[in-house]
């Protein structure tokens, strides 16, 4: 197995608890080294949200959004991958600007310039006309916009288990195999 070293960005967009299934899924996978960097309002979201300090204690190294010394702000790192769940209208206005004004926009920056993977998991409902040029800026770019829409042709019979239907599609877009339901399958 290929050893992994992943980075997940956590924005202020709603959605925190596909963060946190996220980071629960990263975490029982093995050979796979993860980093988190919360923006401020991402912080505060993930908070409000899961109404728990849950984000302190996560069993990642944490960078601050600022940190602009982190291993993965550089393409020479050995970081391959890039997820920003749940992602802002704004990170993505950024990202689709070039703009590198903070770390996780600098990390996305890196990882479209290297060819690396970028997978942005957006909530925003509904999308305005800059939403989806934005989106198509990014997409042409290399990156994979994955909007949070769950499935539920398996039938999820939790919130939980709805919530699972996108981290485990994006883990599949980040190259891991999961245990998720496909379509046409009993």
């Amino acid at each position: 197995m290929k050893h992994r070293s992943i980075v997940v960005g956590i924005t202020g967009a709603s959605g925190a608890i596909y963060a946190k299934r996220l980071l629960d899924k990263l975490a029982a996978l093995p050979g796979t080294d993860a980093a988190v960097v919360f923006t401020p309002c991402g912080e505060q979201v993930f908070r409000h949200e899961l109404g728990d300090e849950a984000f302190r204690t996560l069993p990642f190294k944490r960078y601050d959004n600022t940190d602009f010394f982190a291993p993965f702000a550089s393409g020479s790192s050995l970081f391959d991958t890039l997820i920003i769940a749940p992602c802002s209208m704004g990170a993505v206005a950024r990202i689709a600007a070039g703009l590198a004004s903070d770390l996780v926009s600098r990390t996305a920056d890196v990882m479209l310039k290297e060819r690396r993977t970028l997978i942005l998991v957006p909530r925003e409902t509904p999308l305005n006309a800059i939403h989806l040029q934005n989106m198509l800026r990014i997409t042409e770019a290399g990156g994979i916009v994955c909007p949070a829409n769950p499935s539920f042709y398996s039938r999820p019979p939790t919130i939980e288990a709805v919530v699972d239907t996108v981290a485990d599609r994006v883990l599949q877009l980040a190259g891991f195999t999961t245990a998720s339901p496909h379509w046409g399958e009993g």
